[in-house]
């Protein structure tokens, strides 16, 4: 689901931030160069626009930096992984950029020792690389990033502290350090890291979303997540994926994750409908990026309420129009059309057929089954018996 990769990801990485940098040593440079530019090219990522991030990023570098151009090719990279997060075949292209972005900025950091902008570069591109690390299992390996990337922002305020933009991961850090459970405090504990400050946190990323010059996207993004997952505030976590829709809604993520926190969270079967929908009206237009991949998402989204809804009938059609298409993006989605049908099969009591469709759920799944598709198929065909 998407809020709970987002959660893990948010977690392990703020787990891991902070240490102290000794200070300056050269009379620092302080400020962001062309914010105007980065922030174009950063909004254009965001809302999903990944064919016009290369010529727009070659308008953007100069003026900015070339090392924050190559940051930002890698986290256009990730955001397509975030559109379909289980399909591993951009890992190695963004594996490669991102090593890359990190190699030039970190060498910037060596010519430069004395320019924030630089080594805040190198706390974000870090931040990208342990994303992946930590949807794809490598939690030691995102902790070893995340103290690099603590070290880095710091170095990024001691040398200029008014780089607000730079207290939206301190601030991740601080929160996800006082809520964290147990495990991962001793985790905390074993790496040598300060405790955290839930409130502190709190105040840190709302000060960098509001006075920040790039990071607002990002933090109604990330703010969103810890509404759901810790602070249990839906409505508010609604009210920052609204704001992300209004302003990217070539983006599917945000409606996407708007009807899932309709559905799991608030139980509110006609509101996640009613969006699912939405985006299906949207990828019929072509008005979002990847249409086909988001008709089909949202197909399912629509099967899922519909059945849920007791129109098992509609949810059939629904689902029935995917199998005979054989997607193959989102990944899974036929094993998850045929675990979704033989439920609403099963339903409307035609075991005969909801039976084969859990059995070609099944068969369809494969080996690389992530979603556990295979094991809760064999698990509803158990529990008829």
């Amino acid at each position: 689901m998407t809020l709970a990769r987002g959660a893990v990801v948010l977690t392990s990485v703020a787990l891991s931030l902070f240490a102290v940098y000794p200070a300056a040593q050269q009379p620092p440079i302080r400020g962001l160069t062309a914010t105007g530019e980065i922030a174009r090219a950063y909004a254009a990522i965001f809302d999903a626009r990944f064919t016009d991030i290369p010529p727009l990023l070659t308008r953007t570098c100069p003026p900015a930096p070339r090392e924050a151009c190559q940051l930002l090719e890698a986290v256009s990279l990730w955001w397509q992984i975030q559109l379909d997060p289980y399909n591993r075949t951009r890992d190695a292209a963004f594996e490669s950029r991102i090593e890359a972005a990190i190699a030039a900025i970190g060498a910037w950091t060596t010519r430069e020792p004395n320019r924030a902008e630089a080594w805040f570069y190198l706390g974000g591109a870090y931040g990208a690389r342990v994303q992946l690390r930590v949807l794809r299992g490598s939690r030691l390996a995102a902790a070893r990033d995340g103290a690099r990337i603590k070290e880095s922002l710091e170095r990024a305020l001691a040398l200029d502290p008014q780089m607000t933009d730079a207290f939206f991961g301190i601030g991740l850090y601080h929160y996800y350090a006082a809520v964290a459970p147990p495990a991962a405090r001793m985790l905390r504990w074993l790496l040598l890291l300060p405790g955290g400050d839930r409130a502190g946190g709190l105040d840190e990323m709302h000060r960098a979303r509001g006075r920040g010059l790039l990071v607002r996207d990002e933090a109604d993004y990330q703010l969103h997540i810890i509404d759901v997952w810790y602070e249990k505030q839906y409505r508010r976590a609604l009210e920052y994926l609204a704001a992300l829709t209004a302003r990217h809604p070539r983006n599917p993520h945000f409606r996407q994750a708007t009807a899932e926190i309709l559905d799991f969270y608030i139980d509110d079967t006609a509101a996640s409908l009613r969006t699912w929908q939405s985006l299906l009206d949207a990828a019929r237009r072509r008005e979002v990026e990847a249409p086909e991949m988001a008709e089909v998402s949202a197909r399912l989204g629509v099967a899922l309420q519909l059945d849920q809804l007791s129109q098992s009938e509609a949810a059939v059609e629904q689902l029935r129009a995917i199998i005979a298409t054989a997607p193959s993006a989102p990944f899974g989605a036929v094993a998850r059309a045929q675990l979704q049908l033989g439920d609403a099969l099963e339903h409307l009591a035609r075991r005969t057929e909801s039976s084969a469709a859990y059995r070609a759920a099944i068969a369809a799944a494969g080996s690389d089954d992530p979603l556990r598709i295979a094991s809760r198929a064999r698990v509803a065909l158990k529990e008829r018996r």
